[in-house]
């Protein structure tokens, strides 16, 4: 089912009606703290504070995010999961949809929220995030939710790191130095604070729960556990689900759940909850890799502990597969299939990049959206975005299958703006396989697929996604492992222009950030007329294929 623009909009205008405005300001700067016993650091804060305080909202509300740059570099904030229907220039994300905010200058994102379920809000410049500039975002429904419970529980999960990502990405795109460079294995966070240190999660008899577990890292997956309770899961990245029963959850960089756990009827015995930190390509070092943090669930102050029995085979870890989108949409039929090829080379510039279908992302100097809505019928050639853009225009209303394989041997969380697909199908990439390696089975949806907005595929795996172009607007897909993002494994879909130039006009104060930098808001990637890309940097050139 789709909804034409016109009446979408009419629509949007009357869920505004039926909410309040909520207005949240932050002056974003740096501030020096120790996050994890290893010593203080320079990271990136909110008025002086880290963690930075969830933001909680209701659909049809308002948000009006003012964010003053205290930084010395560019600033953006994007609302991850939000599709930001009809308002794509707030999707945040630097050099595709906006200029960054400038030091010393502020911005308000506002728009109309228009999906419940549980998001995060992160910087999408200079990867500012990983130090830092992300929280949660709730979205609580307007109504009765359709899954009842009693409570809302917010756990989210960070990785962090002694050095800044700066700095980490400069030793791994170092030409002098070697690659990859030596890794970190970096620590573990719980709602912002030590992992360690973990508060409790009080539990009153008979009541439930709803857990909504975020992963804000940006190299580090998290597994979570309640031994001696049952979970439930009936979200996962803001889109409700049909309930399904399962003993933990894996966790990739930028997914989101949210499980159902209900109370055991009597106080008599505490218990608690488990939390890893790991990455399957980090070696293991005992203490350090995988991390283990153990918090307590209070029933009863001073109550016995149960203590948890060891994993066995019958634990049950939740599957996206398995999971069926509580809207019954079934598979969508599919009208345009896009193949992608994860890839890692040695380019001319000695650096080793990541890419899709060999080109290695870099961003344009001109936001592609000012491109699209400023270049008239050429807006509906690639070319016109830039060499290292990847764009790949979409048209209106149809639908796209992603067929994407994984050639390297690390995994990647991918991560789509602008919407939420159905995973239809994981399988084997065998001509990627190592040779003493045993093929993983094919494994399709049965019926009615879950949707998400981040999926992660492992190495010589191909994973099939879906979802229709009913979104006008332009938007990144691209590896939510920062430092796998800044290494070139991005690309732009240009999303019906014919359409949005006509149903959006960016905000004079948001053009006024490329003004004040000298940053055109017309023309192509470069801010030129037709393909005359003059200014841009050289293109490099694989000299070496790695996987």
């Amino acid at each position: 089912m789709w909804i034409s623009v016109p009446v979408f909009l009419t629509l949007l205008q009357a869920l505004a009606v039926l909410g309040r405005r909520v207005v949240v300001n932050w002056d974003v700067g740096y501030v020096d703290i120790d996050r994890d016993g290893y010593g203080s650091r320079r990271a990136i804060g909110v008025n002086g504070v880290l963690p930075i305080p969830p933001v909680r909202v209701t659909v049809g509300d308002t948000l009006a995010l003012t964010v003053h740059n205290s930084l010395n570099l560019t600033t953006s904030i994007h609302a991850h999961g939000l599709f930001q229907k009809g308002t794509n220039y707030m999707d945040g994300a630097a050099s595709i949809t906006q200029c960054g905010i400038p030091p010393g200058s502020q911005f308000t994102y506002e728009y109309v929220v228009q999906q419940a379920g549980t998001f995060w809000l992160h910087a999408h410049d200079h990867h500012q995030n990983v130090d830092g500039l992300r929280t949660p975002l709730v979205v609580y429904d307007r109504g009765s939710p359709p899954v009842k419970y009693d409570e809302d529980i917010l756990l989210s999960f960070e990785d962090w790191y002694t050095e800044t990502f700066t700095e980490r990405l400069r030793v791994t795109l170092d030409p002098s130095l070697p690659f990859p460079p030596p890794h970190r294995t970096g620590f573990g966070l719980i709602n912002g604070i030590n992992g360690n240190l973990t508060k409790p999660i009080h539990f009153q008899p008979g009541r439930t729960y709803r857990l909504r577990l975020i992963n804000m890292s940006s190299t580090r997956w998290f597994q979570f556990s309640l031994p001696g309770h049952a979970m439930r899961v009936v979200e996962i990245d803001g889109m409700y689900t049909e309930p399904l029963d399962v003993d933990g959850v894996d966790i990739a960089p930028a997914q989101r759940y949210s499980v159902l756990v209900t109370a055991h009827s009597t106080s008599s015995f505490n218990y608690h909850f488990n939390t890893t930190m790991y990455a399957t390509f980090i070696p293991v070092e005992p203490g350090l890799s995988p991390r283990i943090f153990i918090g307590d669930i209070i029933y009863q102050q001073g109550a016995p502990f149960v203590q948890p029995g060891p994993y066995d085979d019958s634990f049950r870890w939740a599957k996206d597969i398995d999971l069926h989108a509580l809207d019954q949409e079934p598979a969508l039929p599919v009208d345009r299939s896009l193949e992608l090829v994860i890839g890692r080379s040695l380019y001319s510039t000695g650096q080793n990049l990541d890419h899709f279908n060999n080109i290695t992302y870099a961003p344009p100097i001109t936001p592609a959206l000012y491109t699209t809505l400023g270049m008239g019928n050429m807006a509906m050639d690639e070319r016109v975005y830039g060499p290292q853009a990847h764009a790949i225009v979409l048209k209106h209303n149809e639908v796209i299958e992603l067929v994407i394989h994984n050639s390297e041997d690390v995994p990647h969380p991918l991560h789509l703006h602008g919407h939420a697909f159905q995973i239809t199908e994981y399988g084997p990439t065998k001509q990627f396989l190592p040779s003493n390696a045993t093929a993983f089975p094919v494994v399709k949806n049965s019926g009615v697929p879950a949707k998400r907005d981040t999926v992660l595929i492992v190495p010589a795996q191909y994973v099939k996604l879906r979802f229709r172009a009913n979104n006008p607007g332009v938007w990144m897909f691209h590896c939510h492992m920062d430092i796998h993002f800044a290494m070139g494994l991005a690309l732009t879909f240009i999303e019906a222009p014919e359409v949005l130039q006509k149903t959006q006009k960016v905000p004079p104060d948001m053009l006024e950030l490329c003004a004040k930098q000298g940053v055109k808001t017309t023309g192509n990637a470069a801010g030129n007329q037709g393909l005359n890309f003059t200014g841009l940097p050289p293109v490099p050139t694989i000299v070496l294929r790695e996987a």
